[in-house]
């Protein structure tokens, strides 16, 4: 599973969430790619074959809310 994560005005290092996110996935995720331009970014997480759906973006939403950025951000889930 493929999430693509775009930030908006985010008013925190995108490395910085990267991190977070790195952290919460562990084994079950990776960024595979970033990108930035024009007051946006984004974050590409490549999500482990058996993680549900519905609990990756459980935790993804997780770790936007600890951050503080959930309303910077808007995603994208593919298979």
């Amino acid at each position: 599973m493929f999430i693509e994560i775009v930030f908006t005005g985010l008013p925190i290092d995108r490395d910085e969430v990267e991190e977070a996110l790195e952290a919460a996935f562990g084994p079950d995720g990776e960024i595979t790619g970033a990108g930035s331009g024009m007051g946006r970014c984004h974050l590409d997480l490549e999500i482990e074959a058996g993680v549900a759906p519905g609990a990756a973006t459980e935790r993804l939403r997780a770790v936007l809310t600890d951050l503080g950025i959930e309303e910077y951000a808007s995603f994208e889930v593919s298979a």
